[in-house]
């Protein structure tokens, strides 16, 4: 049964359709399958092989020849402990004691072990300028300045000297690189000891000029204190002060009793002088005030009388001689009262006038006293300051002479705070060049070289890659994924009747445009027939009779797929025509083995005939041919003109499919001309190498001139690697056709 008799047709997708299905396919995929971008990245790694092999493999070489042609290097290794600063010593038994370490005074005998003078004095020691090491940086001049020389020598020393502070430890490690190891511990060593004698020196010569300084300060002391010694005991000569804290005790504790009796004086006459305020405002309550008891016995003895007296009187009248002696006796009582009254005021004001006389005496004497105490004060003003000034110098004195002292004892018995713990011995193995490592790491950093120079020519590739990208650009979309040649490896896609079939032989460059004749059981000639069905169900209402193939720019496969494409609707039985419609290099009479001529240019400049110039294809029953005859000076015009409209309406009516072959889109105008004169135009584009704005142009043409896309090949695609997940689904295929091909070779 023929093919388009069993194959439902469905109808076109629009541009619009075409444009989105991709797109939701890729998000679809992405959400399903949650290792794409695992694969993808698998994939460019894959691709971009070569560029990765090439980057680890040319830095490997690099590394490995630089290792091999250095010269083994030693290092010696050496581990002082540093102690910490001792203060300065006070006394002998300071002498053990030490205080904390800190980093600014480790650091700092990092920087004395890295100095010149350390680096000069064992250059000198061990005669370093003669060695062929340092000899290659000093000059052979022998009146060369030394200072320059020396500069030198000491740089190439420095240069392999390396000092570390070990962590969290007061030990420095002392190392010194070589190409001798004999001289690489010899200097470490020397270095060490030099460092130490340094150190001990340093200190050393610093107690010594200490000792003198303090030297000469205690002969200064010892005038001062002598000399301050003899202005006191002159000026306590002068003033007849033979002790004066006794004398100044004695007055301060006289001023001290007088004050105390001024102050109880002043209490004793506000006592009495308000006692006395008091009686002289109330004569009659002095009594009770002064709690005097004559007084008030006189009192209650008047009360009395007169209480008689006014009961007398009342009983026996003013003339009764009783009633008369009590009168006389009450006024005698009352003259005892007032006088006894009178004695008892005048004797509390003179008590008040004596407490106030007593009070300004001490008042005088307090202000007499004080006057003496101020006099002394300013008498021992001076010599207070006579005697700090002499006590001072003495202290001073005593003090400096006590520190000569130990410093004289502590220079001879301060030990060094340098202490070697390991000495650099004789190294017997290299530290560089570690062949091996340094392999292994230009390995590993040609690797990641590699990897980022396969994304960054991955990024910067501009060329269409797959299928996907084609249908994401324009409006049509992609008809067959067409491998490449080299891709056509042998490979065991399965087995059948128990035995294992070798399937996909490689197809040799030049036999691609007959692949699916020669070839019919290769993925190349399953992609060609996939090709024609994906044609013939491209439209609704009936398969396009009239086919052009071009392509973008030259050498992309459309001449190829001209040719299979013809072969494999030719093994439909229907009759098919391929004409080769490049006039200026046609290639179809070449493959088909056919003469060159006539062909179509002599048909269109009426040379030749329509029937002279088709040929039938041998091998093929259902197959003709129409070269392109000779190279015309104008092919555009004349595939343009009325003729040509003509030669394809005869040649339609005369077969049931017509493949023209034509000239790249942007090279030539010829292959939009012929775009107007078919049903549809088959884009071929060359997989990584046709770049994007040349489709988008390409399409731009056919469309702007009217022409009819039906869809993209993409060609030359290697399987193995730009379209990798296809390859499952490729070898299930191409082992059930070959099943089918091998039973009925010319069915479809």
């Amino acid at each position: 049964m023929a093919e388009s008799q069993s194959i439902q047709r469905v109808p076109a997708e629009s541009p619009a359709s075409a444009r989105r299905a991709p797109h939701f396919a890729d998000i679809e995929l992405e959400r399903t399958d949650s290792y794409f971008y695992l694969r993808t990245y698998w994939h460019v790694l894959a691709k971009r092989r070569w560029t990765i092999l090439a980057a680890a493999c040319v830095l490997v070489a690099a590394v490995a020849i630089v290792s091999f042609r250095m010269r083994p290097v030693y290092q010696a290794v050496a581990r002082v402990e540093v102690e910490a600063e001792s203060p300065e010593i006070q006394s002998l038994s300071d002498l053990y004691r030490t205080t904390p370490s800190d980093d600014a005074f480790l650091q700092t005998q990092v920087n004395v072990l890295e100095s010149d003078t350390l680096a000069w004095e064992t250059i000198q020691q061990l005669n370093l300028e003669r060695s062929a090491e340092f000899a290659a940086g000093a000059t052979a001049n022998p009146t060369a300045d030394s200072t320059a020389q020396r500069g030198r020598l000491i740089r190439a020393f420095r240069k392999n000297l390396h000092v570390e502070l070990m962590r969290n430890s007061r030990m420095l490690q002392i190392s010194y690189e070589s190409t001798d190891p004999s001289q690489a511990a010899a200097i470490a060593n020397a270095l060490v000891n030099n460092y130490a004698e340094y150190n001990f020196r340093m200190k050393y010569n610093s107690t010594r000029q200490a000792s003198s300084w303090m030297e000469q300060q205690l002969d200064e002391l010892k005038a001062k204190t002598e000399k301050s010694q003899q202005q006191l005991v002159d000026y306590e000569r002068e003033n007849a002060i033979v002790n004066v804290s006794d004398k100044e005790n004695v007055v301060e504790e006289r001023l001290a009793d007088l004050s105390r009796d001024l102050t109880a004086a002043q209490n004793d006459r506000v006592q009495k002088e308000s006692l006395n305020n008091l009686v002289l405002s109330n004569p009659s309550q002095a009594a009770l005030l002064v709690e005097d008891d004559l007084l008030q016995r006189l009192n209650e003895r008047l009360a009395d009388l007169s209480a008689e007296y006014a009961d007398a009187l009342s009983e026996y009248g003013p003339k009764f001689p009783k009633v008369v002696r009590l009168q006389s006796q009450v006024k005698a009582m009352q003259g005892f009262v007032d006088d006894e009254r009178r004695r008892l005021m005048d004797r509390v004001h003179n008590d008040y006038l004596a407490s106030q006389g007593r009070e300004k005496l001490l008042s005088d004497a307090v202000a007499a006293e004080k006057v003496e105490v101020g006099k002394l004060n300013q008498l021992l003003i001076r010599h207070n300051m006579l005697k700090r000034e002499f006590d001072t110098n003495q202290q001073l004195y005593e003090s400096l002479l006590q520190r000569l002292k130990d410093a004289t004892v502590s220079a001879g018995l301060r030990a060094t705070n340098i202490h070697v713990i390991d000495e650099a011995f004789v190294p017997s193995t290299p530290v560089r060049p570690q062949r091996l490592m340094n392999v292994s790491i230009a390995l590993l950093v040609g690797l990641i070289l590699g990897v980022t120079f396969a994304f960054i020519e991955e990024g910067l590739d501009n060329s269409i890659r797959s299928a996907e990208d084609v249908e994401r650009l324009i409006a049509a979309p992609a008809l067959a994924i067409v491998p490449s040649a080299g891709s056509e490896s042998r490979r065991v896609y399965g087995s059948m009747n128990g035995r294992r079939r070798v399937l996909g032989k490689p197809i040799a460059n030049g036999a691609v445009a007959m692949a699916v004749l020669k070839h019919p059981a290769s993925a190349l000639s399953e992609s060609y027939r996939a090709l024609r069905t994906a044609i013939l169900l491209s439209t609704a209402a009936r398969p396009p009779q009239a086919l052009l193939v071009t392509s973008p720019q030259p050498n992309e496969g459309k001449s190829c797929t001209s040719m299979n494409l013809a072969l494999a609707l030719a093994q439909r039985n229907g009759r098919v025509l391929i004409v080769d419609g490049d006039l200026r290099k046609p290639c179809v009479a070449r493959h088909l083995g056919l003469n060159r001529e006539p062909g179509l240019s002599g048909v269109l400049t009426g040379s030749h005939g329509l029937d002279e110039a088709i040929c039938a294809v041998n091998g093929v029953s259902q197959l003709w041919a129409l070269p392109g005859g000779a190279t015309p000076p104008n092919p555009a015009e004349l595939l343009s003109s009325p003729q040509m409209v003509e030669i394809l309406q005869q040649l339609r009516a005369r077969f049931d499919h017509i493949v023209l072959d034509s000239p790249p889109l942007l090279m030539v105008t010829d292959a939009t001309v012929l775009s107007t004169l078919v049903d549809g135009v088959i884009l071929v584009v060359e997989s990584g190498v046709t770049v994007r704005g040349a489709l988008l142009r390409a399409h731009s043409l056919i469309d702007g001139a009217g022409g009819r896309l039906l869809g993209v090949v993409m060609n030359k695609v290697d399987l193995r690697h730009d379209a990798y997940y296809y390859s499952s689904r490729t070898r299930y295929y191409h082992s059930y056709y070959d099943a089918s091909a091998a039973s009925t070779p010319s069915a479809s």
